[in-house]
């Protein structure tokens, strides 16, 4: 599986100082978060639309790591707005990295989410309603940990921009 395969040259990214492995995944999302924007956006709002449907499942297959709807509010059009993002759990909370594949630019759906404050996550067909909070710098290598250890590309996004990619606790309203 392509999803295994490292390449043999370490980087030293920005957050810290240990040497990590670029994949070749992470390479290959990077190229099409920042040079086929267009593609990536039709990409992510058709798996959305089918999450939870077979072809949502077939879409699923393309990230090595559990996936979940999330849906905020525009900040300049206030309709919801709904991507996948990766699916990693601290106790009941969610953890979230605004990371668009190391695309030079904030995702859309970090800055909406940032405004808003409150989303809905959707897992498993479940909708949760959410309290967005940023993570602190004192805690961002325990929440960059938990991230990279569920979806290791995580760490060639971060080798691959200049910016530092804001992380993110989804803290359910109602727990």
């Amino acid at each position: 599986m392509v999803a295994g395969i490292y390449v043999h040259h370490q980087v030293m990214p920005s957050n810290d100082m240990r040497p990590r492995q670029k994949t070749l995944v992470g390479m290959f999302n990077h190229v099409l978060t920042t040079y086929a924007e267009g593609f990536m956006s039709a990409f992510t709002r058709v798996h959305a639309r089918s999450y939870g449907k077979p072809l949502g499942r077939l879409f699923d297959l393309y990230f090595p790591a559990p996936v979940f709807a999330l849906t905020v509010r525009g900040r300049r059009t206030g309709a919801p707005r709904t991507v996948m993002l990766i699916l990693t759990r601290d106790g009941d909370d969610l953890v979230v990295a605004g990371s668009n594949g190391g695309n030079p630019k904030l995702p859309a759906w970090y800055l909406n989410l940032r405004e808003a404050g409150e989303a809905i996550a959707t897992i498993d067909n479940r909708q949760i309603a959410v309290r967005f909070r940023e993570v602190s710098e004192s805690e961002r290598e325990r929440y960059w940990g938990l991230l990279t250890k569920n979806y290791r590309h995580f760490d060639t996004y971060d080798a691959m921009t200049s910016r530092k990619i804001p992380l993110g606790v989804l803290e359910p309203l109602n727990a």
